[in-house]
């Protein structure tokens, strides 16, 4: 047969559609072109493949080779056609046997020795092969990634290996993989002396999935606090861990079986939080899905950058359109900023020279829009010497994790999904609140000015302090503490920072 078909899979963000890899043997002088919009990189897979096949002691046919990359206005791009490729001429010129290929995929680059070599993406195409029904065929290293898919893969570490399979003299093992979430490694909050303001807003947040934001002069345990989120926060769920593994796989990074907890500097460039390129690649705000994006010194990021952040804020995802493409990267992640009070961060002490323009244009870098979703706002003040001496050592990160799971196992119970989540509709059957509680809050909201956003977030703020205490409904107190979370955007700031 001079004619076969095999399958690929490319890479389109967290996506990873078929190709179909038609290999065509004719007569006339030997030649091989690959067409089906190839890059660089697929073009050079005819020499791959020739050096792989002759060096794996199989004949390579001296006839036209005519390979098609279907469909052909998809991209593609990288050496993962390579095995695709080879099995195709080898099936075409009757050297392995073309029936079992229609129930296979392959992804894999080949090494002039024929040995396998792992490739980025191999997650979301083993998701996308289990859905198509086949086995998917992938190299020994990217084997436990693919496995998180739990469909059939097998790996291999040579092209002979792929076709003794084929010829069903040996079969290629199974790959497997660990699925369990790691312990988290950041330090333990334990280690944060005093700060019980910021403390508690940290396992309110953890415990809703609230965004959150410190300020406070410099040195105040803003970073540090920060930092410990990651040790309170409950443990991935295997969907979860799936969708986070799918980000950095398709980033070309290795597996995290932990929540992400990403900290770009403030010099990072909108394309780097957002993602982007000719062929697009997740960003810091994809990269931080499930987990924390975590931004220091948030005023000193581009104020462009900073403004992306809304609508994924909002939607949970990231959409990057470009010429050839448009993908979605998932990005449901939890935004935890620090900033200074002032440029120099020692607002309303006599070292402060900054000028009133000056901290103007400082707090305006954060704007209405953005402040608004974010869901809780606390100060984190200066300790002195014997307050620190003074203070007790708090509770570790394993005990406060413990309370933010029960929490989240009650929302979870309640509404199928937590409390940062709830729209629309849900916050009226599941934050309904008694008369008092109406009055306080309407009462509230309006001496501070907060808009409907803020209003809604202060509502499943509230919820989240009730989940902790364990009560159905939300009281006059939650209601008070969840309005004590929103500073920055009240119509008149704090007498701490107007000062």
């Amino acid at each position: 047969m001079s004619l076969s078909v095999t399958y690929s899979r490319a890479q389109l963000g967290v996506d990873a559609p078929q190709v179909t890899v038609e290999t065509h043997l004719a007569n006339g002088l030997p030649a091989f072109h690959i067409v089906g919009l190839p890059e660089a990189a697929v073009r050079e897979s005819r020499d791959r493949v020739r050096s792989a096949l002759v060096n794996s002691h199989f004949e390579f046919p001296q006839r036209r080779i005519t390979v098609n990359l279907a469909p052909a206005d998809l991209p593609k791009e990288g050496g993962r056609y390579d095995l695709a490729i080879a099995i195709g001429i080898l099936a075409a010129s009757g050297q392995v046997p073309d029936e079992p290929l229609a129930h296979y995929e392959f992804i894999g680059e080949l090494a002039l020795t024929g040995a396998l070599r792992d490739v980025s993406g191999a997650l979301p195409a083993a998701i996308a092969c289990g859905d198509a029904e086949r086995r998917l065929v992938v190299p020994r290293d990217s084997g436990g990634e693919a496995a998180l898919a739990g469909g059939e893969v097998r790996i291999a570490e040579s092209l002979l290996q792929v076709c003794a399979e084929l010829h069903q003299r040996e079969a290629m093992p199974a790959a497997t993989s660990e699925t369990k979430e790691t312990a988290p490694t950041c330090a333990d909050l334990a280690d944060v002396r005093g700060q019980l303001k910021a403390r508690r807003a940290l396992e309110v947040a953890a415990a809703g999935n609230h965004n959150l934001l410190f300020y406070g002069p410099p040195g105040t345990g803003k970073t540090m606090l920060a930092s410990r989120l990651p040790g309170i926060l409950p443990p991935l769920a295997r969907r979860e861990l799936i969708d986070v593994a799918a980000v950095y796989s398709s980033a070309g990074l290795p597996r995290l079986l932990q929540r992400p907890f990403r900290a770009p500097h403030h010099s990072a460039s909108p394309t780097a939080l957002v993602g982007g390129g000719s062929n697009p690649r997740p960003g810091e705000i994809s990269l931080a899905h499930r987990g924390v994006l975590f931004l220091d010194e948030m005023p000193e990021f581009p104020r462009h950058a900073l403004e992306i952040l809304r609508e994924p804020l909002e939607n949970g995802e990231v959409r990057i359109s470009r010429a050839r493409a448009q993908v979605t990267f998932p990005a449901h992640f939890q935004l935890v900023g620090a900033m200074n009070p002032c440029p120099c961060g020692y607002l309303g002490e006599p070292r402060c020279r900054c000028t009133p323009d000056q901290i103007d244009r400082y707090r305006n870098k954060l704007s209405g829009p953005l402040l608004d979703r974010i869901d809780m706002q606390v100060e984190v003040a200066n300790m002195t010497a014997s307050q620190l001496q003074d203070a007790p050592a708090g509770e570790s990160s394993a005990t406060v994790r413990e309370r933010v799971i029960q929490a989240r196992d009650r929302q979870l119970q309640r509404q199928d999904k937590i409390n940062a989540q709830l729209q629309g509709a849900e916050l009226d059957r599941f934050c309904a609140l008694g008369k008092s509680e109406q009055a306080l809050l309407r009462q509230s909201v309006e001496q501070l000015g907060l808009s409907a956003r803020s209003y809604h977030r202060v509502l499943k703020v509230a919820r989240t302090l009730a989940d902790l205490a364990g009560e159905e409904k939300i009281g006059s107190g939650q209601i008070a503490e969840a309005l004590a979370y929103r500073n920055l955007d009240r119509r008149q700031l704090p007498a701490d920072l107007s000062t």
